[in-house]
């Protein structure tokens, strides 16, 4: 593997849990990915100008050791598989004693910069992205979600299937144009961070029920595995909702889909998948949910949502 980033997370960088926002861990992601980029000839792909740039389709992550501020972090990636326009890299987020905080698989395509349209990589960054392909570690591999399961067409991703289900609205907004990057286009890890803002609109009485349960806990919550499909690419101004219904529930763990929609046309902008913890902010240990507070959950997620 190549190193990628190196840096360390500052403490606002950090949420009310103690540790490094979901966000956080993209954005220094996509700087990784930058750096691969120029290793394959690729520099521009980022910067105001260029013809090309790389766009994510999809991204896998699995956090695995919660990041503290002032703490020192470095990545390092490869290349899973590459064909004529598109490419899936590995990236892993590792502590000072190399202990992985978080695995990266993100597939992108390469497209002209302004109008998304996917062309051939040039021969010597197809040659250079082939000799960076290796295997990643087993020990970092995606573990509660399967992403072999397809997920859903666009058309079949709308407001008005969400609404007809009953599906929470957690969230809503306005896309800012400090959100936004150099095309105009709405910044990956704004997507996810937008997720992690609603999420206590659904969750947090909730959650403060299930660590009530247990005597001298504080209560907290962590992600385990994330699965992202980018669907649309919003610009400043535009507005946005979040949609979230419970996927499954079980004891420790518990997993929602998000659709992150357009209220105007009622078209997807991104739909993800989360598993995760209630966990006890003192013992950093998940917390076990008592079977009445499981039944619960699914009151006040309603809804059918698949990726």
């Amino acid at each position: 593997m190549i190193d990628l980033w190196k840096g360390s997370a500052n403490t606002w960088d950090c949420d009310e849990m103690g540790h490094m926002n979901v966000r956080i861990y993209l954005e220094k992601a996509f700087e990784g990915l930058g750096t691969l980029a120029a290793h394959c000839h690729m520099s521009h792909v980022y910067q105001t100008g260029s013809p090309s740039t790389l766009i994510p389709l999809e991204q896998h992550i699995r956090f695995m050791r919660e990041v503290h501020p002032g703490r020192p972090l470095r990545m390092r990636g490869c290349v899973l598989e590459v064909d004529e326009t598109r490419v899936t890299v590995y990236q892993e987020l590792l502590h000072s004693d190399g202990t992985p905080a978080a695995a990266f698989r993100t597939k992108l395509i390469h497209a002209s910069a302004d109008d998304m349209r996917p062309f051939p990589w040039s021969d010597r960054t197809h040659k250079a992205l082939t000799e960076l392909i290796e295997e990643p570690p087993a020990a970092t591999a995606p573990r509660g979600i399967d992403l072999k399961v397809e997920p859903l067409p666009n058309e079949e991703v709308t407001l008005g299937f969400a609404e007809s289900q009953g599906v929470e609205l957690i969230g809503q907004g306005m896309v800012d144009a400090n959100d936004c990057d150099v095309f105009g286009r709405m910044k990956p890890h704004c997507f996810i961070g937008r997720v992690s803002d609603s999420v206590p609109n659904l969750l947090y009485d909730w959650r403060e029920r299930v660590a009530s349960a247990v005597e001298g806990s504080h209560m907290g919550a962590a992600v385990l595995e994330n699965r992202i499909i980018y669907r649309g690419w919003p610009k400043a101004g535009a507005l946005f909702q979040i949609r979230t219904a419970l996927s499954r529930a079980e004891e420790k763990v518990h997993a929602l889909t998000h659709w992150m929609l357009d209220p105007v046309t009622g078209r997807p902008w991104m739909t993800c998948e989360a598993v995760a913890v209630t966990f006890d902010q003192i013992t950093r240990k998940a917390m076990a949910t008592p079977p009445a507070l499981i039944d619960e959950l699914a009151e006040i997620a309603p809804g059918d949502l698949t990726l």
